[in-house]
């Protein structure tokens, strides 16, 4: 009996340890969807979806959500242009070329790159990786979404590259060894047989990282400029959706305004946002699976 109730005690923990997650997402999904029908009550949705502007803080107020989108999707863009391709040669170097010993060093040494943390990094993109930057782009501004998205970019390299490599690590090691009996190079293997059968991993990895650089604040508002122009060139100011949430949050604004719900439309925004990465993710894998099961 005493043990029969010690695992009943155990379960009933767990299950509260569970549910707490649930109830905190809840939470947050309740708070911005009530904060956000605030607002939208005093601006239309069908503004808030195509207007050109973002100007909550002006006199002649815009409540577009294009520029900040915009941004974000910029800066995410060029990280990932950095982020991926470096991440995935590393991992597939770290798991089929690799010693067990050099993969012991390296991989924690790649690794520290994602505990510096990202106020360094955003000082890095304006002090150094900008000046550097404007002697090859003489037009580089020195608030830019370039030097912001590259630095970010740096920063997930180990995301993408400890995940994929996790993924690859783990396909059997029968299938390499099958594929070099029929006399298959090591740069076959890993690219024909190893790459594919982990893909379901590696695009776990990429969506993870798509979604870290959405979500990034400091290095986009130390660096960027916080600027919210509609604009597709990566050598201009931009705002992001977090950067315009870090201004906000400064105290500035009175709470229970307008100005400030804006603060809880944007949050909202990223959620989505994030929510539909997580969906893409999770059906890519399945389907993945599902191939090459």
């Amino acid at each position: 009996m005493n043990r029969q109730f010690k695992e009943a005690v155990i379960e009933r923990l767990l299950l509260c340890s569970s549910l707490l997650s649930v109830f905190t997402t809840a939470a947050i999904i309740f708070i911005l969807l009530s904060e956000s029908l605030g607002f939208f009550k005093e601006v239309s949705i069908v503004d808030f979806l195509t207007d050109t502007q973002w100007t909550p803080l002006f006199t002649q107020k815009h409540y577009g959500i294009l520029p900040l989108l915009c941004g974000t999707l910029l800066t995410t863009l060029v990280a990932l242009l950095v982020a991926v391709p470096l991440g995935l040669v590393s991992a597939v170097y770290l798991s089929e070329y690799a010693t067990g010993r050099v993969r012991n060093y390296i991989k924690p040494l790649m690794e520290v790159l994602a505990a510096v943390p990202t106020v360094v990094y955003g000082y890095f993109a304006l002090l150094f990786v900008t000046p550097l930057l404007k002697k090859f782009i003489p037009g580089l501004s020195g608030f830019n979404a370039l030097s912001a998205g590259f630095v970010m970019g740096v920063m997930i390299i180990p995301l993408v590259s400890s995940l994929s490599e996790d993924a690859m690590h783990a396909v059997p090691m029968g299938l390499r060894e099958g594929a070099y009996a029929l006399g298959s190079h090591k740069i076959q293997v890993a690219f024909r047989i190893v790459f594919p059968a982990a893909l379901s991993g590696i695009t776990a990895a990429t969506i993870l990282a798509v979604s870290r650089a959405i979500g990034e604040t400091m290095i986009v508002a130390i660096a960027a400029g916080q600027q919210p122009n509609l604009t597709f060139n990566p050598l201009v100011p931009v705002e992001t959706i977090t950067a315009y949430i870090v201004q906000i949050s400064l105290g500035d604004t009175p709470h229970g305004t307008l100005e400030y719900s804006t603060i809880f439309v944007c949050g909202l925004t990223l959620f989505l946002l994030t929510f539909v990465l997580n969906v893409v993710s999770f059906k890519l894998k399945r389907r993945f699976q599902e191939i090459y099961e």
